[in-house]
C-alpha cells in the first residue's frame, strides 16, 4: 500500500484524505490541533455514510476507507514513510515557506512534496526546499471527493518524472488532472476570481442586486452557482487574498480587490464559515436568504 500525508485538517484537507483513502492508499492526517482531527474523521465518516446510503459505496468500503487514515499531531512523526505529501494549509504564504522548509527537513528524500495552494507560485514554495525538483501544484477543488479537476501546476525546474507521477496518481484517484505553467492564479482562480470581483463590484455600484446578479449568470450562463453564492462558498477572505496575489503578481489595477470585499473582509462577514457573506447562512436551513445589508 501506497503511504501519503495531508498538512492541514480544514475542509480540503479532510476532503484529500478522504479521495486518497478511499482509493486504497494509507493516509496519515496531520493537523497541530488534536480536536481539528476528531473533527475532520467526523466530516470524513458523515460522508462516506452520505455515499453509502447513495449506493456509491458498500458499508465494507467505508469501513476500509476509515481504517486507512491515522492521525498525527507531529509533523516528522506523519511524514516519515510518505512517498508524497499533499499541503493543505491555510491560504498564508508565511505559514505555507516554513511548512516546506520543515517537510524538506523531515520527509524521505523520494518523497514528492506537493501543495494545494489556490495562488501562491509554486516557485516560491519550492524555493524553500532543497529540492524544488520535486515540488509541485496539486489544486483540488472544493467538495473535493465530489469535485473532478486537479489542476497540476508546474514549475521549470519540477522534474517531468514528478508530473507524469502526479498526472497517475490523479487519474487513480478518479480525477481529471490538467497540468499548466506556475503564473499567477495558474488558471482556474486567474480566470474565475476576477469573475466573482467583478460581480462583487457591480454590487457596489448598483448595477444589479445579489439575487439579480446570481441568477442571471446561473440562467443565463448555465453556471451551477452565482458568482456571489461561490465567493461565500470559497471564503471572502480567501477571494481577497487570491485577488491581492493576482495583483501583485501582475501589477495592474485589472486585479484590484474590489473594496466591498475588501470591507466585508474587515467586518469578518467571511461567507459560509461565519454565517454571513452576500447571504445569510442559518443552521440546518437550506433556504438561501440575501444579508439584510444588501437587501432593498
Amino acid at each position: 500500500m501506497k503511504h501519503m500525508a495531508v498538512i492541514g485538517a480544514g475542509t480540503m484537507g479532510n476532503g484529500i484524505a478522504h479521495v486518497f483513502a478511499q482509493h486504497d492508499w494509507q493516509v496519515t492526517l496531520i493537523d497541530v490541533n488534536g480536536a481539528q482531527l476528531e473533527k475532520a474523521l467526523g466530516t470524513i465518516k458523515k460522508n462516506l455514510e452520505r455515499m453509502q446510503a447513495k449506493g456509491t459505496l458498500t458499508a465494507e468500503q467505508v469501513n476500509q476507507t476509515l481504517q486507512h487514515i491515522t492521525t498525527q499531531t507531529s509533523l516528522a512523526e506523519g511524514v516519515k514513510q510518505a512517498s508524497l505529501v499533499v499541503e493543505a494549509a491555510t491560504e498564508n504564504k508565511e505559514v505555507k515557506l516554513a511548512l516546506f522548509k520543515a517537510l524538506d527537513a523531515a520527509a524521505p528524500a523520494h518523497c514528492v512534496l506537493a501543495t494545494n495552494t489556490s495562488s501562491i507560485p509554486i516557485q516560491t514554495i519550492a524555493a524553500a526546499t532543497n529540492r524544488p525538483e520535486k515540488v509541485i501544484g496539486m489544486h483540488f477543488m472544493n467538495p473535493v471527493p465530489v469535485m473532478k479537476l486537479v489542476e497540476i501546476i508546474t514549475t521549470t525546474q519540477t522534474e517531468q518524472a514528478v508530473t507524469d507521477q502526479i498526472v497517475s496518481y490523479s487519474k487513480e484517484l478518479q480525477k481529471v488532472p490538467c497540468v499548466v505553467n506556475d503564473f499567477p492564479g495558474f488558471i482556474a482562480n486567474r480566470i474565475l476570481m476576477p469573475m466573482i470581483n467583478e460581480a462583487i463590484c457591480s454590487l457596489q455600484e448598483g448595477v444589479a442586486g445579489v439575487t439579480e446578479i446570481d441568477t442571471i449568470m446561473k440562467l443565463g450562463m448555465a453556471h451551477p452557482m452565482g458568482p456571489l453564492q461561490l465567493a461565500d462558498l470559497i471564503g471572502l477572505d480567501v477571494c481577497l487574498s487570491i485577488m491581492e496575489v493576482l495583483h501583485d503578481g501582475f501589477k495592474t489595477d485589472k486585479y484590484a480587490p474590489a473594496k466591498l470585499l475588501e470591507q466585508l473582509v474587515q467586518e469578518k462577514k467571511l461567507g459560509i464559515k461565519t454565517g454571513e457573506g452576500f447571504y445569510q447562512y442559518i443552521p440546518g436551513s437550506k433556504e438561501l436568504v440575501v444579508s439584510s445589508r444588501f437587501r432593498s
